[in-house]
């Protein structure tokens, strides 16, 4: 790695860090041998505390909830297989690597009641949702007209045949409230830069083992499984 790419990821790192106001206070550097890894790798850990007594986690979602993504999904994943492969798909396809601490500062600053939420990375909105489902004993049921996708990302998945819900995200949230508060909660995330295409994707429907449905545009519905096997493009 030459010099001038470090000087552009630590830059890169301290606008970051300017954004989400937090500190890098601590660090330390490896060095291997000329071949034993590609470029350049960094890891982190991060302290914090919490903001409210009682923390939504990945089991707390409850038959009647809204299911709330923050935008469109499998931006990055598209985003990081199009770098990798040299190709152009038009628009203004970027990743959507963002910090969402303030934007989750301000549910709760809203006093917004929250009961899951999770960040949809390995494996996407489909098998984060399974892994909420599973832990919480629920089922939940989508409706694929609401699913939030951008035309760049939609077209690429239909040429190179990926499932846009399976695809990683690095600045999306679902999250999962009171249906008596999903408005109030769309609302507020409509005026965070971060959560303008906020939608309400679907619902929590019974108690089961853990199911997850997809509502389809005509009406059938198909099960969303957990994905199996590698996920294409591989982002760690």
């Amino acid at each position: 790695m030459r010099v001038e790419e470090l000087q552009r990821v630590l830059s890169s790192m301290a606008a970051t860090a300017a954004e989400a106001g937090v500190a890098v206070v601590a660090g330390d550097t490896k060095v291997v041998a000329a071949g034993a890894a590609d470029k350049l790798f960094i890891t982190t850990a991060g302290l914090g505390t919490l903001l409210v007594d009682n923390p939504p986690t990945g089991s707390g979602a409850r038959v009647g909830d809204a299911v709330i993504v923050t935008g469109t999904v499998g931006d990055h994943g598209i985003a990081v297989m199009a770098a990798r492969a040299g190709l152009d798909l038009g628009g203004s396809l970027r990743s959507d690597v963002a910090p969402l601490n303030h934007l989750v500062e301000g549910l709760f600053a809203r006093a917004i009641e929250v009961h899951a939420m999770r960040d949809p990375t390995r494996g996407g909105v489909a098998t984060t949702l399974n892994e909420i489902a599973q832990a919480s004993g629920v089922d939940i049921v989508l409706e694929e007209g609401n699913i939030p996708i951008a035309d760049e990302v939609r077209g690429a998945c239909e040429l190179l045949g990926f499932d846009p819900l399976y695809l990683a995200n690095e600045g999306k949230m679902i999250i999962i409230v009171p249906s008596h508060v999903g408005e109030q909660t769309i609302a507020y995330l409509h005026t965070h830069p971060l959560g303008q295409r906020a939608a309400v994707i679907g619902r929590v429907t019974q108690q089961s083992k853990g199911r997850v449905l997809l509502k389809t545009a005509i009406g059938g519905h198909r099960i969303l499984d957990m994905l199996v096997g590698e996920q294409l493009p591989r982002i760690c």
